[in-house]
């Protein structure tokens, strides 16, 4: 196991390197002059200059990205120009609120996509079934961005219930904390309650018709112990690895649920810094994404080795 988890943060690594290079090419690709972005308004030529000799302009990219790279191993990320702070404490400031909702989406989802897949499955082909899979298969197509605006317009300007936006911390407001994220989630929840509800409802289908569940039926075992003790874990195995593509589908949808209810977390980060071309800050918040995605992944692997003891590490 040990050599199996060195492998992979190998991987990750790798992994963490590609995407940082891409994403530094990808902005050097960026219509029009970065520094000029990034400031904004008239600045002074002595201004202009600094910020020009600080991102390295002037060198070829793969020299600026060898650059970027020797200091962010020292943990230097750069100065985030539209900020007027380091990048690592921008980043700080808003990873919270993106691990929060990303976190609290992913408890709600899954216990709620088990339970509607379970319940698809022991009642397939009856009304129940029809209405679950109905919903699941529409949920599953529905934008994220488009299902905020659609509820914003029902709940906020039609309704006037919620708040359009906005960000408070339980701690601080719980009540007002509860009412601004009941959109947000909701955005967040409904892809997720949906594809972990097919694939359980698959799952747990092709299980129960196993010879094993057909033996603990015909020995006398009532439907719930059969379905909860022996179907039920044999059938999560899949749902394991949707879960980690889940989680970090969560944290992707970030980036449309922030902006559009103008929650101050990492998505919204990310936006306003591929605007403003702002370099460093851009790739740190990618950086950062693609390091939490690949932790996700690694863990989500771990757990499928630790559940399933047929799988063999290479």
């Amino acid at each position: 196991m040990a050599r199996y988890i060195l492998q992979r943060l190998g991987q990750t690594l790798l992994i963490l390197l590609i995407v940082s290079f891409i994403t530094y090419l990808l902005i050097d690709f960026l219509p029009g002059d970065p520094i000029a972005a990034m400031l904004g308004g008239e600045i002074s030529q002595e201004t202009y200059d600094w910020w020009y000799q600080e991102l390295n302009l002037d060198k070829p990219v793969l020299i600026r990205y060898v650059l970027w790279l020797k200091n962010a191993l020292m943990g230097d990320f750069g100065h985030s120009a539209s900020y007027s702070v380091p990048v690592l404490q921008i980043i700080g400031e808003r990873v919270p609120v993106t691990l929060y909702l990303s976190v609290l989406a992913f408890l709600i989802s899954v216990p709620l996509g088990i339970l509607f897949g379970i319940i698809s499955a022991v009642k397939r082909g009856k009304p129940a079934d029809t209405a679950v899979t109905l919903t699941a298969n529409i949920c599953c197509c529905l934008p994220q961005f488009w299902l905020g605006i659609l509820l914003m317009y029902i709940f906020t300007i039609v309704l006037k219930w919620l708040p359009s936006s906005g960000w408070v911390w339980p701690w601080e407001d719980f009540g007002e904390s509860v009412r601004r994220t009941i959109m947000p989630l909701t955005c967040l929840t409904i892809g997720g309650i949906a594809s972990i509800t097919r694939q359980t409802r698959s799952s747990m289908l092709e299980v129960i018709r196993q010879d094993y569940i057909r033996t603990a039926k015909s020995k006398g075992l009532k439907g719930k112990k059969v379905i909860y003790i022996h179907a039920l874990k044999n059938a999560l195995l899949p749902v394991i690895t949707l879960m980690g593509l889940r989680m970090g589908g969560m944290l992707g949808g970030s980036v449309f649920v922030e902006n559009v209810f103008v929650i101050p977390g990492m998505g919204s980060l990310l936006v306003n810094a591929i605007s403003m071309q702002d370099i460093p800050l851009i790739q740190g918040c990618v950086l950062l994404i693609a390091l939490f995605t690949s932790v996700v992944n690694l863990i989500t692997d771990i757990i499928y080795v630790l559940v399933d003891p047929r799988i063999k590490i290479a």
